[in-house]
């Protein structure tokens, strides 16, 4: 990606909307922002900011990931994008109907999101992929934001341990209230239903702690919430 493309992301039909919220120019955590100085400099033609939540704000599923990897999402500006991680997550979305095409290369791909929004615990890089307990927590009002706008009946899909309690946090809930577990699926206020799943990583799909089985069952509590929410409300 060319330098000169830095600039602020304008929305594209459902292809990206940017919360009120999301600040692209945030360095509210010191160590992430001197990390992001360091890997700009070694590759300048990577993002290296931020990177803002994909889809809809008021799409009826919200996938929840942990952050940007460093040479996916943080290279291209868009969640799961270039990512390992993403070669799972957007062929499944695309399978289920959440997405128009089944691979995701970079932001003017032509990938649109349906009914659903892509973000992350911690929306900048950190060091090793490990955010810091305090990294979450400071980052924690952001994703309150993505979810904020979550109608009633709708779903958050929780990609690991972290996304799941980022996210019961970011919904005023007690994370120890609500055990993860793959394929554990937790009712929230409002019919809202938040569904776990191990992160479809690649530690986790090469040792096949994650195969695409268990990561459509998980999909398949989602839809078949979904689908209920729908045809009571039609």
């Amino acid at each position: 990606m060319p330098a000169d493309e830095k600039t602020p992301i304008v929305p594209d039909r459902d292809a990206v909307a940017v919360s009120a919220a999301f600040d692209p120019a945030c360095r509210r955590c010191p160590r992430l922002a001197a990390f992001l100085a360091d890997v700009e400099r070694e590759h300048p033609s990577y993002w290296c900011r931020p990177v803002p939540p994909f889809g809809a704000a008021a799409a009826r599923l919200v996938v929840v990931g942990l952050a940007p990897g460093m040479h996916g999402a943080n290279a291209t500006g868009r969640p799961f994008t270039g990512d390992y991680a993403g070669i799972l997550l957007y062929a499944t979305l695309h399978a289920y109907g959440f997405a128009t095409q089944p691979v995701a290369t970079s932001r003017d791909d032509g990938l649109h999101l349906r009914q659903c929004r892509i973000t992350n615990a911690v929306k900048c890089l950190p060091p090793g992929n490990k955010p810091t307990p305090a990294e979450i927590r400071m980052c924690n009002d952001y994703l309150a934001a993505d979810l904020a706008a979550l109608p009633p009946g709708g779903a958050i899909l929780a990609l690991g341990r972290i996304a799941h309690e980022a996210a019961l946090r970011a919904l005023g809930k007690r994370p120890a209230a609500f055990a993860f577990a793959h394929g554990a699926a937790h009712l929230l206020p409002g019919d809202r239903l938040l569904v776990d799943s191990y992160h479809c990583s690649r530690y986790n799909t090469n040792t096949r702690r994650l195969t695409p089985a268990m990561f459509h069952a998980a999909f398949d509590r989602v839809a078949a919430h979904l689908a209920r929410g729908a045809a009571e409300a039609a």
